[in-house]
């Protein structure tokens, strides 16, 4: 016991510190490169930080585990949308870019429904994984112009700048502490969710209960931990990029992944639930956001919600 509770320790450590360097590396290399932190977020470090979910979805559905590989992916984007925002938004008030409830918002809705209907044939096969993977390469190959757009304005405020200020950003030692930051992240959520787990099993907690419940939210803690950074670092575009841009990664790079390298059935009902609240929480999040800022009452009722989802899966399995 005491072995596992030191695994809960040094992933919590690995946590703070990877969450803290990550948000700085992105940030200040978006500074350096004239690049909006928000598409940043949306793109390097959302893919980065949904690295757990693909080592857990692929090997469960190698395993021919389809209901833990696709519940971890869902209850993932719940437990970012309810616990991320939730609880970074108690910690303070996320301010929400007009281009966020414009189009990354919608894009993500859009991308939650394209997956639902995917699955309802009871099967998310290779031709579906194909098309989601595609669908991922587009959405960023837009985010890359939009980049390229963004820099090049950038270039003209800092033609009259003098070398010594244009090079003040180190950006190898930056992007040295933005990859570091993802790789410590993953591994303290690895001893994290493994010394967390192994109590669970010694206590007599069922391994259903540990998949929906554990699993799901220890393959969100690199978002959770890289998001509170943010928001304590006054980086709200961090916080907020870092949740949509993780949940289009999750259904379209990560289950296009597994989903391509082994067909994934859908025939539980509670997979179907789950894919209903997961619609529920990315809807709410526009009216929650209308007034470009995702404040506290807001976010209570997300993690409140979120804490709600858990108890009903706990009990309702039990």
């Amino acid at each position: 016991m005491l072995e596992n509770l030191g695994l809960v320790v040094i992933g919590l450590a690995g946590l703070f510190f990877g969450g803290n360097w990550l948000v700085r590396g992105a940030s200040n290399i978006a500074i350096s490169f004239g690049v909006s932190t928000l598409i940043i977020a949306l793109t390097f470090v959302a893919i980065g930080t949904s690295m757990p979910e693909m080592l857990v979805s692929v090997q469960a559905a190698l395993q021919g585990n389809s209901d833990l590989s696709l519940g971890n992916i869902v209850g993932s984007n719940i437990a970012n949308i309810g616990l991320i925002l939730g609880a970074t938004g108690l910690v303070t008030p996320i301010a929400v870019q007009a281009v966020l409830l414009r189009r990354e918002i919608p894009i993500m809705i859009l991308f939650t429904i394209f997956t639902y209907i995917l699955t309802l044939d009871g099967q998310i096969g290779r031709v579906d994984g194909l098309l989601l993977l595609f669908s991922f390469a587009g959405f960023n190959t837009m985010f890359y112009f939009l980049a390229k757009r963004e820099q090049d304005a950038a270039q003209h405020l800092l033609a009259d700048l003098d070398e010594s200020s244009k090079d003040k950003v180190d950006r190898p030692k930056e992007f040295a502490f933005l990859v570091g930051g993802v790789v410590v992240l993953v591994a303290g959520a690895n001893f994290m969710v493994q010394g967390a787990v192994n109590i669970a099993v010694a206590l007599g907690v069922p391994e259903l209960i540990i998949g929906i419940t554990l699993v799901a939210f220890g393959t969100s803690l690199p978002e959770l931990a890289a998001s509170i950074a943010a928001a304590f670092r006054k980086e709200s575009d961090i916080a907020i990029g870092n949740v949509v841009g993780s949940n289009i990664a999750n259904l379209l790079l990560i289950l296009g992944v597994t989903s391509f390298l082994q067909p994934i059935n859908v025939n539980s009902a509670e997979i179907q639930l789950e894919f209903l609240v997961m619609l529920g929480f990315a809807f709410l999040l526009i009216p929650f956001a209308r007034n470009r800022e995702l404040g506290r009452f807001e976010s209570a009722i997300f993690l409140g919600a979120y804490i709600a989802f858990i108890l009903f899966s706990f009990f309702g399995n039990v």
